[in-house]
């Protein structure tokens, strides 16, 4: 254990020096190794920075067991998030083997029209995140399928992925069953649905501007920019040869969705959903199995085989079409072992500095220079989305801004759904968008993303935070504390 007496607390140079440290190292990453950098290069990043504040913290007297043990306990509040993450690998590979996947994209093609796809998107996204209270089980079902829908309209997959990113979080921001929705006020000390009902005025105007954005960026496409009818009819057609296409298929989402709906936690919900997408794929897609098979197998052992495949390595889809094949194979526990490994490597990180006291250096050097509404709100967003940074998980960036600013907020006579509302149009709202955090992370593995382009187009993510800066700085909106005379 370390010695309090022998504990010095870091200075502002010694809770910069990592941060400095981790910057230029992702950078250089991102230099050196382009769109495959969240593949190694940010994670040993993020293992160098954590040895940078280890170093110091050894200089402050603190002793390496007790930075381990930190390091550790950090490592744990992610597990729950871990377990998640594979339980969407296998639910991705099962759901891609029965059909359920390919039949919403092949149901998207010949509803949807491009030139309002993205706006859509949005939309939809937005009603099933409401409706379940999850912005992760929305983007890891209807999410891929507009990915892939967006593959047949030749459309921007980096749009597509903001519209489904923007649709789930606005969705999941305003939903009683999400649990940052609840979160956010039993940290300010809100009530749940005063909470919602007070972020409705900066929620409603950031989703409005970025469905309007949408619908210019959707309107703008060229004929050129957009696949020929020739090109979705082939798209259509190699569905229908590889799958036995049917909206029976589309039930294992519906049950998934009814599970969500009745606040089963997500991991064993999305774990049976894949569960049931196996059980679908045996009683529907026994042809395709079959052609999956290995040669010279038993047919009762080959089936086994390729189902229990599909949940740790997923699918690979031969079809001839090279478009529906990149689509379609994909999937299992192996496609988000990386991810898991950049959330590991960035929650340690996150760890030894708040355990170090380097975060709380921070605040309280921020909260001596806010001396207004805006500014004490401007400093809270800004702390959300640096927690959002430096500890890469999106509870988190809830719970340690709310815990050290809502005394502030009290002693300003500020009721707490300010608090709540700004904890959430920031601290919720950013995390996708920064790629080695729990929920960017979980995003690009997820919608099978190679670029990290997307994150330019979540416009209701990017908009949300700074109407809220500018709603404190107006007095817009801001609820004060009546005193009873």
């Amino acid at each position: 254990m370390s010695d309090p007496q022998s504990m010095r607390q870091p200075s502002m140079l010694d809770s910069l020096i990592p941060i400095v440290v981790l910057i230029c190292l992702l950078i250089a990453g991102v230099t050196f190794f382009g769109d495959s950098s969240s593949s190694g290069p940010n994670q040993i990043a993020l293992l160098l920075a954590t040895g940078v504040a280890a170093v110091i913290g050894l200089k402050n007297g603190y002793k390496w067991r007790a930075m381990e043990k930190a390091i550790i306990h950090g490592i744990s509040i992610s597990l729950g998030a871990v377990l998640i993450l594979l339980a969407v690998g296998s639910l991705i590979g099962t759901w891609l083997l029965s059909g359920t996947v390919p039949t919403m994209v092949y149901y998207g093609l010949k509803i949807i029209d491009p030139s309002w796809f993205y706006a859509a998107t949005c939309l939809v996204c937005g009603v099933v995140a409401m409706s379940i209270g999850s912005s992760w089980t929305t983007a890891a079902t209807v999410g891929v399928a507009f990915i892939g829908i967006a593959g047949g309209f030749e459309l921007s997959t980096s749009v597509t992925a903001g519209a489904v990113i923007s649709g789930a979080y606005f969705g999941d921001k305003l939903s009683p069953l999400s649990e940052t929705t609840n979160l956010a006020p039993a940290v300010a000390g809100s009530e749940l649905f005063e909470h919602i009902k007070y972020m409705l005025w900066t929620t409603v105007p950031s989703i409005t501007i970025a469905l309007i954005l949408f619908l210019i960026i959707g309107f703008n496409h060229s004929s050129g920019d957009i696949g020929n009818t020739d090109s979705i009819v082939s798209l259509t057609s190699t569905l229908e040869n590889t799958y036995n296409i049917s909206a029976l298929n589309l039930i294992p989402l519906l049950i998934l969705l009814v599970m969500a709906y009745k606040k089963m936690p997500a991991f064993p919900a999305v774990a049976i959903g894949a569960v049931i997408g196996a059980i679908w794929a045996l009683i529907f897609q026994q042809e395709l199995i079959m052609g999956m098979a290995l040669e010279g197998v038993d047919s009762t052992k080959a089936t086994i085989m390729v189902v229990w495949t599909a949940f740790f390595d997923g699918v690979v889809v031969e079809t001839g079409n090279t478009e529906i094949d990149q689509l379609l194979s994909r999937g299992g526990m192996s496609g988000m072992l990386n991810t898991i490994w950049l959330v590991v490597t960035a929650l340690s990180f996150g760890a030894i500095l708040e355990h170090l006291g380097m975060l709380k250096k921070f605040v309280e050097s921020i909260l001596a220079k806010a001396k207004s509404t805006g500014s004490l709100i401007a400093s809270t967003v800004a702390t959300c989305i640096g927690t959002n940074l430096i500890t890469a998980d999106q509870y988190m960036a809830i719970v340690m801004p709310g815990r050290m600013y809502k005394e502030e907020y009290k002693n300003r006579g500020l009721h707490p759904v300010v608090l709540s509302r700004t904890l959430e149009d920031s601290g919720t709202i950013t995390s996708p968008l920064i790629p080695w955090n729990t929920c960017g992370a979980f995003m690009f593995g997820a919608m099978a993303l190679t670029s990290y382009d997307y994150i330019f187009y979540c416009f209701f993510n990017l908009i949300n935070p700074i109407l809220a800066v500018a709603y404190g700085y107006m007095g817009f909106k801001i609820q004060k504390v009546v005193t009873k005379q």
